[in-house]
């Protein structure tokens, strides 16, 4: 693997773990493991970017989550840039929750 390779996967290791930091509000888990996260993309030069929905559209954190998001990924050391976009394609279901998330609610 080339070394750029190795830093992206590195840093898209480090956004994700800090995703696994980021909790919604109304439901103790982090948003990572309840699926929220459709996708994250680091480009060699550091640039991330994160494809993101929320539990639905009036969720009260639809403002503040993102930004808490990007937030926290710029604090990354390597990152340059931070964008997350709220997609709703497609739609968040209970069935997107991690085996670990689902653990953490008591589903079985």
């Amino acid at each position: 693997m080339s070394s750029s390779k190795k830093k992206n996967n590195d840093l898209r290791e480090q956004v994700t773990d800090v995703l696994r930091e980021v909790y919604d509000p109304e439901i103790p888990v982090n948003i990572y493991e309840l699926g929220l996260v459709y996708s994250v993309d680091v480009t060699p030069k550091g640039a991330v970017s994160i494809q993101m929905t929320l539990t639905s559209p009036g969720c009260p954190v639809a403002v503040s989550l993102p930004v808490e998001v990007e937030m926290r990924v710029r604090e990354i050391p390597g990152v340059t840039s931070a964008k997350v976009d709220i997609v709703w394609d497609p739609p968040w279901t209970p069935d997107m929750i991690s085996e670990a998330g689902r653990l953490q609610l008591g589903i079985y």
